[in-house]
């Protein structure tokens, strides 16, 4: 199992603090480097920055989000990142929700299955350098009965194949994940229902593309913080805005992906409790409603012979490659919890 970083959104308070960690991330050897968009800060800028000043680590979007962009633009970046990398860029892709794609950029949030797939088929084919065409139900290239021609991408991405990730949640956008995608991007990963909320649909998509499981990147992200075993409740806490925003906040009363997770885990009453209280804005009423044991299955906590039995219990359910994101509220606590996840991997016997 590999391991990789998250570097979230920038601007979200450790800008000054992002670079230093990937590059400790890229001396420590860690795979890949991911970063995030949503309405603020674009990944592709923030992944250039990191590229440019690292050496080995791999730089990933999670995600370049699919309403904000054409997918030739997405196969111009992409093969553009992959040159000035040296064949570093994994290209990471997800539809948003419908409050980000609808009140941000005007597009509609209808139909995500069918739009990724079509997606995902034009970038993959303008990446070819072949001259692009498509006909489908959401693009059309060349538009019909106009100038335009069929065009071919000019630059010369360093890998003939760039590994593409969709983040993935719902049971048929996983199944679909592992038919059309090389990895899937998972978020609030529990190793305890990984099989019955992720890979077993994964493998069901994988299985339609005739293929297994094997070569295929199993991704998830998890918060990790480093502390003393009898401090996990305290650790924990920490994460309870965190949690309670996306299983509270992020998407519509219905359209809330996280939300709907977490009761396939098993949190179905709290997942309303977190839900009602976080829309009528009670945030910390929100927080407070998490249960203990949702944040503990879903991040890293305490010490690293803890993490390290946590990782065991990841790599067995599956995971590949498991993305870290440090907390700490200074630098050097964030560098010591990379640290820590290097340590985990080899007391664990997964280096």
């Amino acid at each position: 199992m590999q391991l990789g970083i998250n570097l979230g959104y920038w601007g979200a308070g450790m800008d000054g603090d992002n670079l230093a960690v990937a590059q400790e991330a890229d001396r420590l050897g860690y795979a890949v480097c991911w970063a995030a968009e949503a309405y603020g800060s674009d990944a592709a800028t923030v992944l250039t920055w990191v590229a440019a000043q690292t050496e080995r680590i791999d730089v990933g979007s999670a995600i370049f989000q699919i309403p904000a962009r054409q997918p030739a633009m997405t196969a111009m970046t992409a093969a553009t990142l992959d040159s000035l990398s040296g064949g570093r860029f994994r290209l990471g892709l997800g539809v948003s929700g419908p409050q980000v794609s609808e009140g941000w950029y005007g597009v509609k949030f209808d139909k995500p299955l069918s739009r990724t797939r079509e997606y995902v088929e034009i970038v993959r084919k303008a990446m070819t350098r072949e001259r692009l065409s498509y006909e489908g139900a959401h693009w059309t290239l060349p538009l019909p009965g106009g100038p335009g021609k069929p065009i071919k991408l000019t630059v010369h991405p360093e890998r003939e194949h760039i590994p593409l990730y969709i983040a993935a949640i719902g049971p048929k956008n996983l199944e679909q994940t592992g038919e059309i995608a090389d990895g899937a991007l998972l978020i609030f990963p529990s190793a305890d229902h990984l099989e019955d909320t992720a890979i077993t649909y994964l493998r069901a998509g994988r299985q339609k593309a005739g293929k297994t499981l094997d070569g295929f990147d199993v991704c998830p992200t998890l918060p990790l913080a480093l502390g003393e075993d009898k401090d996990v409740e305290r650790l924990a806490d920490t994460f309870r805005p965190y949690t309670a925003l996306y299983v509270g906040g992020m998407g519509s009363r219905k359209q809330n992906f996280y939300n709907q997770l977490a009761q396939r885990m098993g949190y179905e009453q709290a997942a309303a409790e977190i839900q009602d209280k976080y829309l009528a804005g009670d945030k910390q009423g929100a927080a407070a409603a998490v249960p203990h044991q949702l944040i503990d299955q879903t991040t890293l906590l305490g010490s690293v012979e803890r993490i390290a039995d946590r990782m065991k219990a990841y790599a067995a359910a599956g995971v590949t490659t498991l993305t870290l994101a440090p907390a700490g509220f200074t630098l050097e606590e964030r560098l010591a919890s990379l640290r820590a996840g290097t340590q985990a991997l080899e007391l664990a016997g997964l280096a």
